[in-house]
Protein backbone atom coordinates (compact mmCIF):
# COMPACT_ATOMS: atom_id res chain seq x y z
CA UNK A 1 0.00 0.00 0.00
CA UNK A 2 1.34 3.38 -1.01
CA UNK A 3 1.70 5.74 1.93
CA UNK A 4 2.85 9.36 1.99
CA UNK A 5 2.90 11.00 5.42
CA UNK A 6 3.69 14.70 5.71
CA UNK A 7 4.93 16.39 8.87
CA UNK A 8 6.57 19.61 9.98
CA UNK A 9 3.76 22.10 9.49
CA UNK A 10 2.71 24.64 12.07
CA UNK A 11 2.22 28.30 12.90
CA UNK A 12 5.07 30.64 12.02
CA UNK A 13 5.49 34.40 11.86
CA UNK A 14 6.05 36.18 8.56
CA UNK A 15 9.70 35.92 7.60
CA UNK A 16 10.10 32.66 9.46
CA UNK A 17 11.07 29.21 8.25
CA UNK A 18 9.68 25.69 8.33
CA UNK A 19 10.92 22.37 7.00
CA UNK A 20 8.32 19.90 5.79
CA UNK A 21 9.02 16.20 5.52
CA UNK A 22 7.19 13.46 3.65
CA UNK A 23 7.85 9.85 4.58
CA UNK A 24 7.14 7.45 1.73
CA UNK A 25 6.47 3.73 1.85
CA UNK A 26 4.85 0.96 -0.19
CA UNK A 27 6.45 1.86 -3.52
CA UNK A 28 9.98 2.25 -4.97
CA UNK A 29 10.44 5.87 -3.89
CA UNK A 30 13.89 6.24 -5.43
CA UNK A 31 12.64 5.86 -9.01
CA UNK A 32 9.73 8.29 -8.73
CA UNK A 33 9.69 12.00 -9.37
CA UNK A 34 7.92 13.78 -6.52
CA UNK A 35 6.14 17.06 -5.98
CA UNK A 36 4.78 19.36 -3.34
CA UNK A 37 1.40 20.99 -3.90
CA UNK A 38 -0.66 23.20 -1.62
CA UNK A 39 -4.24 24.29 -1.12
CA UNK A 40 -5.05 27.62 0.46
CA UNK A 41 -8.42 28.18 2.15
CA UNK A 42 -11.16 28.44 -0.47
CA UNK A 43 -8.79 27.81 -3.39
CA UNK A 44 -7.80 24.92 -5.61
CA UNK A 45 -4.63 22.87 -5.56
CA UNK A 46 -1.51 24.82 -6.53
CA UNK A 47 1.70 23.17 -7.68
CA UNK A 48 4.67 24.33 -5.58
CA UNK A 49 7.74 22.34 -6.57
CA UNK A 50 8.96 19.11 -8.16
CA UNK A 51 12.11 17.00 -8.05
CA UNK A 52 13.26 14.15 -10.26
CA UNK A 53 14.06 10.68 -8.98
CA UNK A 54 17.76 11.31 -8.36
CA UNK A 55 17.30 14.79 -6.92
CA UNK A 56 19.42 16.32 -9.63
CA UNK A 57 16.66 18.36 -11.22
CA UNK A 58 14.20 20.64 -9.45
CA UNK A 59 11.57 23.16 -10.45
CA UNK A 60 9.54 25.77 -8.58
CA UNK A 61 6.46 27.89 -8.95
CA UNK A 62 7.33 31.56 -9.45
CA UNK A 63 5.56 32.38 -6.19
CA UNK A 64 8.09 30.38 -4.14
CA UNK A 65 11.24 30.53 -6.26
CA UNK A 66 14.23 31.70 -4.24
CA UNK A 67 12.47 31.03 -0.93
CA UNK A 68 11.66 27.29 -0.98
CA UNK A 69 14.01 24.38 -1.59
CA UNK A 70 12.89 20.85 -2.43
CA UNK A 71 15.17 17.91 -1.72
CA UNK A 72 15.04 14.19 -1.10
CA UNK A 73 16.92 11.43 0.69
CA UNK A 74 16.36 8.20 -1.22
CA UNK A 75 18.14 6.17 1.47
CA UNK A 76 15.50 7.34 3.96
CA UNK A 77 12.56 7.36 1.49
CA UNK A 78 11.89 10.94 2.49
CA UNK A 79 11.01 14.11 0.58
CA UNK A 80 11.64 17.58 2.06
CA UNK A 81 10.55 21.15 1.51
CA UNK A 82 12.60 23.87 3.19
CA UNK A 83 10.53 27.03 3.34
CA UNK A 84 12.23 30.34 4.18
CA UNK A 85 11.02 33.94 4.21
CA UNK A 86 7.47 32.75 4.66
CA UNK A 87 4.62 35.09 3.78
CA UNK A 88 0.96 35.09 4.88
CA UNK A 89 0.01 34.04 1.36
CA UNK A 90 1.95 30.80 1.89
CA UNK A 91 -0.74 29.73 4.37
CA UNK A 92 -2.16 26.44 3.06
CA UNK A 93 -2.33 22.72 3.53
CA UNK A 94 0.80 21.26 1.95
CA UNK A 95 0.72 17.85 0.32
CA UNK A 96 3.44 15.65 -1.10
CA UNK A 97 2.56 13.53 -4.08
CA UNK A 98 4.07 11.44 -6.82
CA UNK A 99 4.87 13.67 -9.76
CA UNK A 100 2.00 12.21 -11.75
CA UNK A 101 -0.38 12.92 -8.89
CA UNK A 102 -1.42 9.28 -8.65
CA UNK A 103 -0.73 9.22 -4.92
CA UNK A 104 -0.96 12.07 -2.39
CA UNK A 105 -0.53 12.32 1.35
CA UNK A 106 -3.02 13.64 3.89
CA UNK A 107 -1.35 17.03 4.12
CA UNK A 108 0.16 19.24 6.81
CA UNK A 109 -1.13 22.69 7.73
CA UNK A 110 1.17 25.69 7.40
CA UNK A 111 -0.09 28.96 8.83
CA UNK A 112 1.92 32.17 8.45
CA UNK A 113 0.59 34.86 10.72
CA UNK A 114 1.73 37.41 13.27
Amino acid sequence: EVQLVESGGGLVQPGGSLRLSCAASGFPFSIYGMSWVRQAPGKGLEWVSSINSSGGSTSYADSVKGRFTISRDNAKNTLYLQMNSLKPEDTAVYYCQTRSGSSRGQGTQVTVSS
